[in-house]
């Protein structure tokens, strides 16, 4: 349709990269154009981290999930939800900082936004990417290791480099668009369930064209949210982002 749609289609994970840095140039660009994404009334809560210490990386590896290529890649940078500077501009006002669960949402839906600008900006230069939630197993270790001030929120790491391997992998399928567009109000139920167990059937089939065992492709895309959804994940993450400051009321 345009070149930039068709990049955004082309989107892939990935999580080999080449022996080759990413210059400071490309990596400046590339905020830059993520600070252009849309804030609600200039707030700007966000920040990226770049992780050069070498120890650094490899105990983040370690602590989310065993992840070799968060220590592998040319460059890995933490996105944060950012607070810090408002309580600054509070301080020099004079005014109490005062906490309230919109502001986190507002930092966390500012620092999606930048983050995929970011991420589009860098496939835009040839280079993959690849979302690390697993840096919210541990988050007091992760606050104990970087030194995170009051009012920043760790959420998601990203790595970034050349994709080791030309050959690109099979795209993952996405849910079919009609159950994720819809107009004038939510869909019925008996509708979703029409399109979801068509996606089923998709990505039964993606995952037999990955070579994935057959105990891998008998299980639904349905059921693999089951088990996801089905047990609570990183119970102490409300807690942690309470203890540095996020209003959750």
């Amino acid at each position: 349709m345009n070149p930039t749609i068709d990049l955004l289609n082309a989107h892939r994970s990935v999580r080999a990269f080449a022996a080759k840095p990413v210059p400071t140039d490309h990596l400046r660009a590339a905020i830059g154009a993520g600070q252009m994404a849309s804030t609600s009334s200039a707030v700007q809560s966000y920040c990226a981290i770049n992780i050069t210490d070498a120890d650094t990386r490899r105990e983040i590896a370690e602590l989310s999930g065993g992840q070799a290529y968060v220590e592998s890649a040319p460059l890995f940078l933490l996105f944060c939800a950012d607070s810090r500077r408002h309580r600054i501009a509070c301080e020099e006002s004079n005014t109490a900082y005062n906490t309230r669960l919109e502001a986190f949402l507002v930092g966390a839906i500012d620092v999606a936004l930048f983050a995929q600008n970011v991420a589009v900006a860098f496939e835009s230069l040839g280079y993959g990417i690849c979302f690390i939630g697993g840096i919210r197993n541990d988050l007091p270790r992760l606050d104990a290791l970087l030194d995170i001030p009051d009012g920043v929120y760790p959420l998601y790491g990203m790595c970034v480099g050349t994709p080791a391997h030309p050959q690109p992998s099979p795209l993952r399928p996405r849910l079919p668009l009609e159950s994720v567009l819809m107009h004038g109000r939510y869909q019925n139920d008996d509708t979703m369930r029409e399109h979801l167990h068509a996606y089923d059937e998709t990505y039964r089939d993606y995952l037999r064209a990955r070579g994935e065992p057959e105990h891998q492709v008998a299980q639904a895309w349905t059921e693999r949210m089951a088990k996801y959804y089905g047990n609570p994940r990183r119970k102490d993450v409300a807690a942690y982002f309470a203890s540095k400051g996020a209003g959750l009321d």
